[in-house]
C-alpha cells in the first residue's frame, strides 16, 4: 500500500488535465467574480493536499496501467471522472462566464470543479494501492471542496 517509486505518466496526464483548464480560467474568470475571504483552515488543507497530490501522483509508477483485470475498474472510473471534469470545464467556457455557472452542479455532482478531480484522485490512489495519494486526496478534498462550497454559498446570497 506504500507504492513503487518511479514516474507516472498517468499522473502527468491528470495534472495537465487540471492545470490547462485552470490556466484558461484564470484569464476568463466569471464576470461577477468576487473572491471571498477563504477559511484559513480549509486553505491550509487545500495547499497541503495540492502539494501532496502533485508529488505522489508523479513519483509512484503504480498508477500506470497494468494488465487488464477487475481491479482496472478503479482506473476506468477514475478516468471517467476526469473526463467529466473536462466536460464540466467545456460547459463553463462555452456558457455564460458567471459564478453561478461556474459553481453549479454537473449531472447532480455538486461543485464539480472541486469534487470531480478529488474523487478521480481518490480512485486512482485505490487503483494504484498507494496510501499516500489516497490520504492526499482526502486532505485536498476537505480544503478544496470546502472552499468551493463556501464560494457557492456566497453566490447564493447575491
Amino acid at each position: 500500500m506504500v507504492g513503487h517509486l518511479g514516474f507516472s505518466y498517468i499522473g502527468l496526464i491528470y495534472l495537465l488535465m487540471l492545470w490547462v483548464p485552470n490556466t484558461i480560467w484564470s484569464k476568463h474568470k466569471p464576470i461577477d467574480y468576487n473572491p471571498t475571504e477563504e477559511n484559513k483552515l480549509l486553505l491550509f488543507f487545500e495547499r497541503v493536499g495540492q502539494i501532496c497530490c502533485t508529488c505522489s501522483i508523479l513519483i509512484f509508477s503504480d498508477f500506470n496501467p497494468a494488465p487488464f483485470s477487475a481491479w482496472s475498474s478503479w482506473l476506468l472510473a477514475s478516468v471517467a471522472l476526469m473526463i467529466l471534469y473536462e466536460i464540466s470545464w467545456i460547459r463553463y467556457f462555452i456558457g455564460e462566464h458567471t459564478e453561478e455557472n461556474f459553481y453549479r452542479s454537473f449531472y447532480g455532482i455538486p461543485v464539480p470543479g472541486a469534487s470531480l478531480p478529488v474523487m478521480a484522485f481518490l480512485l486512482l490512489g485505490i487503483y494504484g494501492k498507494v496510501i499516500w495519494l489516497i490520504a492526499s486526496a482526502v486532505i485536498i478534498g476537505i480544503g478544496h471542496i470546502g472552499i468551493h462550497i463556501q464560494h457557492l454559498k456566497a453566490t447564493m446570497v447575491k
